[in-house]
């Protein structure tokens, strides 16, 4: 009969030691694919890119941006692409976020009278960490809440998109310390797909608080650490749907490899 065998190299821009994409790395293996972790920051010349079947994306700065344009650009099959990094400039991340119906706290440039969170302008990954009455290039409204985040993550399987939250403590206090896997409210994890939808992404995250009990979504991250969340199958199974589904191949140009065998 005659068999699909699917494309077999991704490029995961990652830390090679990161403890969940490790174990995402080695589900894909276990498939048969070769996974090749790429180090942030590393500026990607174009042979290595059009080397790959998959380019995937763990982290946000101007070279993995500047990677994943180029793929798209060449007919290379990318996991959380450049339409998703453009996320990690956080007034563009606000606004995705109203138009599928978050709430989200009032920002500005400039200070606030009250309480605040400083924030930088872009997410990139080697930027400091949001801080209270700081300074920084764009501002948040304080809004009274628990210091408590829920981290709601959203994997694009290849036949659904799986939702799970995370509830930790916030950042803003002290350091971030995860505290229970919670089930997901239904209204926030129809918005978190209607983001991924809007912005062809394949997983995100969205950090909700709580004030006067009412849901903000205060950030959205294009490329999370999922630590604690549980969702490596989820991260293998998308990432392999990436390269296995007809769209997929047709973007890419690629063409099946077919093999005979005999019953």
């Amino acid at each position: 009969m005659s068999q699909y065998h699917p494309p077999g190299l991704i490029g995961l821009i990652c830390d090679p030691d990161h403890e969940v994409f490790v174990r995402v790395a080695d589900r894909l293996e276990q498939r048969g694919f070769q996974v090749e972790f790429f180090e942030p920051g590393r500026r990607l010349d174009a042979g290595t890119i059009e080397d790959l079947d998959l380019l995937a994306n763990k982290k946000v700065d101007p070279e993995s941006f500047g990677a994943l344009r180029y793929a798209a650009q060449h007919g290379i099959t990318t996991w959380n692409g450049y339409t998703t990094v453009i996320l990690g400039a956080r007034l563009i991340g606000l606004k995705a976020l109203e138009t599928v119906g978050f709430q989200v706290p009032e920002t500005s440039l400039e200070k606030p009278d009250g309480d605040y969170v400083a924030k930088s302008l872009f997410d990139w990954h080697y930027e400091v960490d949001p801080e209270l009455n700081g300074e920084g290039a764009i501002y948040q409204e304080l809004l009274p809440s628990a210091p408590i985040d829920d981290k709601y993550y959203g994997v694009d399987t290849g036949t659904e998109i799986d939702v799970g939250v995370l509830r930790s403590t916030s950042k803003l206090y002290g350091r971030k310390e995860p505290l229970e896997l919670i089930e997901p409210d239904p209204i926030i994890a129809s918005n978190v797909r209607q983001l991924m939808a809007l912005t062809d992404s394949q997983a995100i995250g969205v950090d909700i608080i709580w004030s006067n009990g009412e849901p903000y979504a205060v950030d959205v991250n294009p490329a999370m650490s999922f630590r604690h969340a549980e969702m490596e199958a989820d991260l293998a199974d998308s990432m392999a749907a990436r390269l296995t589904s007809p769209a997929a191949r047709a973007r890419s140009g690629r063409t099946a490899i077919q093999t005979t065998t005999n019953e």
